[in-house]
């Protein structure tokens, strides 16, 4: 009983086989018969000759394969579309249809003529069918990239190459999946061997150097990003990355070129021309090019109103720009700083004699104690600069107070270019603590001259 069982599946698996194999040659035979009759006929006449047959019998199979035949040959993709939509149609009485094959280039047709929906459902239906089919699951993964679905195009296209590994269009398309999914490691492996395929890729570059960039190969990807900056399309982009990298190493030199070959580019779009222009303001003004990067960021405020921060910079450094001592209180190096501090307390007691006794360089503020004396009195001052433009909080005026005391000074004199909180003006009622804010300081300043201190 066993035996004959097996016997019996056997026989049926050899008669599959049979069929499949039987099948398979005379879908070879009709192709042979195909191209030799396109070349005895004519493919017009061909054509011409199936339309009348259609024109009776529009179900005709045979016919109807024969001409999808020809026009997917022609890659005329809306003719292919509905041939083989036809054929999928009638598919469920025709056995002999194959429709993994109809879905394939309904898929094919539908993706060429950017119906990517359509490209989806037929494709999906195709590889269903035939899970091995390497075009089928390229062009799916083509598809899903399209509708940034990524994740979904990652699993057609490693399947794709899965089929045939040394192609280099699926790791081209692999990298950019990844890529777009922020899997940046991930995502050099496949960049970098369609590279090797393709070396004069520019978007290949620049997505490689923008993930070589994420994954911590700063100069590498600096170097990349450089050997982009001439090229017309990615090279604005290209020198918008350089800068910000040069500008995080404090390299503000090599930030302003690039930005200045940024805005050289003719092809450069108003949105990203808005980031460059911000960023090259900045940087001027980092370099205490205040007057220049100002002239930036008053385009960037022409431009696109309220961009981020700009309102706010232009007013502060324009302020700035009328007044070289407060860029210096703001911006200068420490030792210009202190010395421009020493020439703010002569001028806070004009008239009498001060003499320095001790200058403290600390990362928020710099204090110095000094004794100011005329013919009527003497006293020891304690003085502290803030550099910030934030509101100063009583902690820091609690402190400073404590300060005073132990040091065994007089009075303090807390000067900021920002402002104190109402906690601070009420803790200094009745205290030795001098309060100067922003508007006090900025006319001290008005009123500094050259002078030796």
């Amino acid at each position: 009983m066993v035996f004959s069982v097996l016997i019996a599946v056997i026989v049926a698996a050899v008669l599959v086989v049979f069929l499949m194999m039987s099948k398979i040659v005379a879908q070879k035979h009709r192709n042979s018969n195909l191209i030799e009759k396109v070349h005895k006929k004519g493919k017009s006449a061909l054509v011409k000759e199936a339309e009348k047959k259609l024109a009776k019998d529009p179900h005709n199979v045979q016919v109807l394969e024969n001409i999808g035949e020809v026009y997917f040959q022609d890659k005329d993709w809306e003719k292919v579309w509905g041939v083989y939509k036809t054929l999928y149609d009638i598919s469920p009485a025709h056995i002999e249809i194959n429709v993994a094959k109809c879905t394939l280039r309904m898929g094919l047709a539908a993706f060429y003529q950017n119906r990517i929906d359509d490209a989806i459902n037929a494709l999906l239906f195709s590889i269903k069918k035939e899970p091995d089919n390497f075009e089928g699951n390229l062009v799916l993964g083509k598809s899903f990239l399209q509708k940034d679905i990524f994740d979904k195009a990652v699993y057609c296209l490693k399947k794709a190459k899965s089929l045939i590994p040394e192609n280099s269009e699926v790791n081209g398309l692999l990298g950019k999946c990844l890529f777009k999914m922020q899997k940046y490691r991930e995502s050099l492996q496949f960049i970098k061997m369609a590279l090797d395929e393709s070396p004069d890729n520019k978007e290949l570059l620049y997505d490689m150097a923008v993930a070589m960039s994420e994954c911590g190969l700063s100069d590498k990807a600096l170097k990349i990003f450089i050997h982009l900056r001439p090229d017309p399309e990615f090279g604005p982009l290209s020198c918008l990355e350089a800068g910000k990298m040069h500008d995080r190493a404090k390299d503000y030199s090599n930030a302003v070129k690039d930005y200045e070959i940024a805005l050289r580019h003719q092809n450069v779009n108003d949105q990203l021309a808005i980031q460059i222009k911000y960023r090259l303001g900045n940087t001027l003004i980092a370099m205490n090019n205040i007057s220049q990067g100002l002239v930036y960021l008053k385009q960037v405020q022409m431009m696109k109103s309220g961009y981020k921060d700009t309102d706010t910079l232009v007013s502060r450094y324009a302020e700035l720009n009328q007044n070289r001592n407060l860029q210096t209180y703001l911006l200068s190096g420490t030792s210009d700083f202190v010395a421009l501090c020493r020439k703010l307390i002569v001028i806070f007691f004009k008239g009498n004699f001060v003499k320095i006794e001790d200058i403290q360089v600390n990362s928020e503020y710099v204090e110095i104690v000094c004794n100011a004396e005329n013919v009527k009195w003497e006293s020891t001052q304690i003085f502290r600069f803030y550099r910030t433009q934030n509101v100063i909080g009583d902690l820091n005026i609690r402190e400073f107070h404590g300060k005073i005391r132990d040091s065994k000074c007089d009075n303090g004199i807390c000067v900021t270019v920002g402002s104190f909180s109402e906690s601070c003006h009420r803790f200094v009622e009745g205290r030795p603590i001098t309060l100067v804010e922003k508007d006090e300081l900025t006319k001290l300043l008005k009123r500094i001259t050259t002078m030796n201190v």
